[in-house]
């Protein structure tokens, strides 16, 4: 998902999902010509969406690997970020910081209850995470999984509602809570990347318990 992307801004959605990339990478991934992709690149450069770093790696030639700009970024929004702020902020101010707690907590039980109804059916763990990352991508946090190791990488490359989760991080700690609940006691669950704290998404590692 690349938060349906008009044609000429697809590079954003790739970039976005697997982060910084090389001229040849997206071409590929664009599976247009390097000359279509260097193109599209210098377009965006231009509106100051993407920009490029030279990376000397072995002998070979320099690359110019392309990323994200902050304005880039920003095509894919956090949904009513200055108002969900300032009803946090309100909440906190008027009602305190334990009715706060109590509302980011019931807001992650309505989510856990509508995960598990939706995945019942799922009991096989790779099924499972198929499933709750596609939850999760309709939500707008282009989730993706893969394998990793002896486990699997819950891979979450945007967050939707991010102003709100700096403001009240509470809304991450009710996260983890509700995959450890939609996983089962029988896997770990534990964020390895936070996009809170820099990372460029955000990212669970499950393993089997034990």
């Amino acid at each position: 998902m690349h938060n349906e992307l008009p044609e000429n801004e697809k590079a954003l959605g790739i970039i976005k999902v697997k982060g910084p990339q090389t001229l040849l990478e997206l071409a590929a991934e664009m599976n247009i010509t390097v000359e279509g992709a260097r193109f599209h690149l210098l377009k965006l450069a231009k509106e100051g969406l993407v920009q490029a770093t030279t990376e000397s790696k072995g002998r070979g030639r320099p690359q110019q690997i392309w990323a994200l700009t902050d304005l880039g970024n920003a095509r894919f929004p956090d949904m009513h970020a200055e108002l969900t702020v300032k009803l946090i902020d309100s909440v906190r101010n008027i009602l305190g910081q334990p009715a706060l707690d109590k509302i980011v907590a019931a807001n992650g039980k309505a989510g856990l209850e509508r995960y598990l109804k939706e995945l019942e059916e799922k009991t096989d763990l790779k099924a499972r995470l198929k499933g709750l990352a596609a939850i999760r991508t309709r939500e707008g946090y282009m989730a993706d999984v893969q394998k990793d190791g002896d486990g699997y990488l819950l891979v979450e490359n945007h967050c939707p509602i991010c102003a709100a989760a700096a403001s009240c991080q509470g809304f991450c700690t009710a996260e983890l809570k509700t995959f450890k609940a939609v996983l089962g006691k029988k896997v770990n669950v534990e964020r390895v990347a936070h996009i809170l704290k820099g990372a460029r998404r955000c990212a669970y590692k499950i393993t089997p318990a034990g």
